[in-house]
C-alpha cells in the first residue's frame, strides 16, 4: 500500500516509517555486498535465482 492509500494520517505516518527503515536496510546491504541491489524485475529474478539457480520462468514448466 502506498503512503496515499492509507486511509488516516496514523497508517500514512506507519507507511512513512516504513519506507524510511526500508531504505536504511537497503543501504546497509549494499554497502556489505560492495554493489547495489537489483531493483524491479532484475530484483525478482535475482531472489528466485539465488533459491535453486534457476529463474522463475523455467520453474512453470
Amino acid at each position: 500500500m502506498g503512503i496515499e492509500q492509507a486511509p488516516d494520517e496514523k497508517g500514512r505516518d506507519a507507511a512513512r516509517g516504513f519506507k524510511q527503515e526500508t531504505r536504511k536496510e537497503e543501504k546497509k546491504v549494499e554497502a556489505q555486498k560492495g554493489s547495489d541491489l537489483a531493483k524491479g524485475a532484475d530484483r525478482f529474478e535475482e531472489r528466485s535465482k539465488s533459491s535453486d539457480g534457476r529463474s522463475a520462468g523455467s520453474k512453470q514448466h
